[in-house]
């Protein structure tokens, strides 16, 4: 805990004034390194272990995001935010067949090879999105990440304390539906404070108040499905990058799942 501790009172400073204080191209490729270092992990769950094979995914990825870059914004570009939003309800279905997938065949890495673009390339377009937006896009963004960073203080003070019933012990023997429950409720009361100073009053205010539970319950999922392929792949972490954190898509998992929604629940609002 105190590795973990530690570690995050390093990270979290840097993570804000990179949202806050850079453009927004320049935070789309720091953003995208990062993510496709995790989809760089991520064919590590796949179970590829030739470096030649891993890195050709990860090329791939990051074709993809250099070509969506030029069409921000248009059909493409919003195609993929949705398909991310769409993925995520896929996923939850996925967690209730905790054996699907599990067999190590190309079939199944396949499978998951689609999975990871799901995953990672719709949150970095939600990001960028978010972060380009109108009337202070950076701010919008960092409380879209800190709706996920309270959760998950959230989820871990309530199931450590009155954490019994377990959420879904073959998957996370560790999370508890009173971790969901401290999520939500952490969450809320940062959803209201976080509306209420980027000057959201009555029906908007509500409406970022629903959007932020659904995004929070989105990163719940993403959460519980890296640790299903997780288990599919007999490993701990997605890596080691980060002491006492794991590896990068060990901290990015609920981000990923959350913004995809957090993006298209604001473009909604705003519309």
């Amino acid at each position: 805990m105190k590795t973990r501790t530690l570690t995050a009172l390093v990270l979290a400073p840097l993570a804000i004034a990179l949202i806050l204080f850079v453009p927004t191209a320049l935070f789309a490729a720091v953003t995208g390194a990062a993510f496709l270092y995790a989809i760089w992990e991520w064919t590590r769950l796949l179970g590829l272990r030739a470096e030649a094979s891993r890195a050709t995914v990860v090329v791939l990825h990051g074709a993809a995001m250099l070509a969506l870059w030029f069409d921000r914004g248009g059909t493409a570009w919003w195609g993929v935010i949705l398909a991310g939003v769409a993925w995520w309800p896929v996923a939850a279905f996925w967690l209730t067949r905790f054996s699907f997938g599990a067999a190590p065949t190309k079939e199944n890495t396949g499978l998951k090879f689609i999975a990871g673009f799901l995953i990672v390339v719709p949150a970095w377009c939600g990001l960028v999105d978010v972060h380009a937006g109108p009337d202070r896009g950076p701010w919008w963004t960092l409380f879209g990440l800190m709706l996920v960073w309270v959760a998950d203080s959230g989820a871990y003070l309530a199931g450590s304390r009155w954490g019994t019933t377990k959420l879904a012990p073959r998957i996370s023997p560790g999370k508890t539906w009173a971790g969901v429950y401290g999520a939500v409720a952490a969450s809320a009361l940062v959803g209201v404070v976080g509306a209420w100073l980027l000057g959201m009053r009555g029906v908007a205010l509500a409406g970022i108040f629903v959007l932020a539970m659904l995004t929070v319950l989105a990163s719940i999922v993403g959460d519980l499905y890296e640790s299903l392929i997780k288990r599919h792949a007999n490993l701990k972490d997605s890596g080691d990058l980060f002491p006492g954190h794991g590896g990068m898509f060990d901290r990015l998992d609920s981000v990923f799942a959350a913004l995809p929604v957090w993006a298209a629940g604001l473009a909604l609002l705003r519309a």
